[in-house]
């Protein structure tokens, strides 16, 4: 791979609370090698100019569902492994579009594995998309979130969810989950709004439960993550010692504060709430999520409020797949306007995310770390909805998009 040298207006590295520049990056192999206002240029080199550009690191999406379409679940959670793992795939080139080098997929209804063979192929080259960290299933209590077998009772074996109600069972999970390849582990110990039969309002595991998962994952090695939505549960999880809890529906005060305490990360999918708002207004949300959305709507608010005013870590998450992925960039735009900083948004997507992910290769521009790289028109600090303006997508070193040039549309 030949030398590629990036001729940068405006830097935005990952750590700082600013831009830098005029830059420019040498990228050599699938490394930056060198930042600075004038960099060297090996025989060969290509050179791009984003001199009218602000670069930064590529962005990074911990919370999304690649096989999963949350618009027609229950036609699409019945196809085949490979079907999904298909489609899976497209989605992520295009999400990559955007910038988004780097996802954490966050679970699928599927007796078989189809995020992580997606995220071995792309890792060993046979096809091209963002990095992936996966936990392949959804670990639930019967008739939990995670439970499809209400809305499918006659597939209710078929190994669509992954449900538990013992600890040998919880064990037997997490090993399963461990020994074919996921990076993460992915609970759920609350109800939800669009599962059928639950409540994101009431939680859905005992203490133990929660805790011998966590434990089982923990000896493995594995992070947690949790699908969260009532106060208790919230806490429940921060007790149990987990990494990431998602979406935070209704966190208090003091949950906040154990998450400030804990280190744990808030992921707070904050532009779900608007497109769902968006459909309880037009009448199209189905209905076993209406009458529970529209009580707690103003509370999802107010929660979103309490985590941005806090000093906890809040790390960038989507949850596309329950919404189109095209409209995933937007959630920068939902974090400012729930009263987080740009530069704190724009660290959510990046440090702070590759952090959340344990990966100190990714989410800042730094010589020798992997060269995943954005630019955008316009400066994101002034008006976060630059970050819609990507045209320019590196990922370890490899252009997948620069103007016209989109390979992957």
């Amino acid at each position: 791979m030949a030398a590629t040298v990036l001729v940068c207006g405006a830097v935005f590295d990952g750590l700082g609370d600013g831009l830098s520049g005029p830059a420019e990056i040498l990228v050599e192999h699938d490394r930056v090698a060198e930042i600075a206002p004038t960099v060297a240029r090996p025989a060969g080199a290509k050179v791009v100019d984003l001199a009218d550009r602000t670069v930064a690191p590529g962005f990074i999406d911990t919370h999304v569902h690649l096989c999963l379409d949350g618009l027609r679940l229950k036609e699409q959670v019945l196809q085949c492994s490979a079907t999904k793992a298909l489609t899976g795939l497209h989605l992520a080139q295009q999400y990559m579009r955007y910038g988004f080098t780097t996802l954490r997929d966050m679970g699928t209804f599927d007796p078989d594995w189809p995020t992580i063979n997606l995220r071995d192929a792309i890792a060993r080259g046979l096809v091209h998309g963002p990095r992936l960290f996966v936990a392949a299933h959804m670990i639930s209590a019967t008739g939990g979130h995670g439970d499809m077998q209400g809305a499918f009772p006659c597939h209710c074996h078929s190994g669509l969810s992954k449900v538990a109600d013992s600890p040998g069972k919880l064990r037997e999970l997490v090993r399963m989950e461990h020994a074919f390849g996921g990076d993460w582990i992915k609970t759920m110990n609350t109800g939800g709004y669009m599962s059928f039969g639950d409540d994101p309002a009431r939680v859905t595991w005992f203490e133990d439960e929660m805790r011998c998962l966590a434990e089982a994952a923990h000896q493995l090695g594995l992070p947690v993550a949790v699908h969260t939505g009532a106060a208790e549960g919230c806490k429940q999880a921060l007790r149990a010692g987990v990494r990431s809890l998602e979406h935070c529906y209704l966190i208090d005060d003091e949950g906040v504060r154990m998450a400030e305490q804990n280190g744990a990360f808030l992921v707070p999918t904050m532009q779900m709430t608007r497109e769902d708002k968006d459909m309880l207004l037009a009448n199209q949300l189905p209905p076993q999520a209406t009458w529970k959305f529209k009580r707690d709507v103003d509370a999802i608010e107010i929660a979103q409020r309490r985590m941005v005013n806090s000093r906890a870590k809040i790390a960038y998450g989507t949850d596309c797949g329950m919404f189109p992925f095209n409209r995933g960039i937007l959630e920068f735009q939902a974090m400012v306007a729930a009263g987080l900083t740009p530069v704190r948004a724009l660290k959510a997507a990046t440090s702070v995310a590759a952090e959340l992910l344990q990966c100190a290769d990714i989410g800042v521009l730094a010589p020798g770390r992997q060269a995943d790289i954005v630019a955008m028109r316009g400066d994101p600090l002034a008006d976060i909805a630059a970050t819609a303006q990507v045209d320019f997508v590196m990922r370890a070193g490899c252009i997948y998009r620069n103007g016209s040039y989109d390979p992957l549309h």
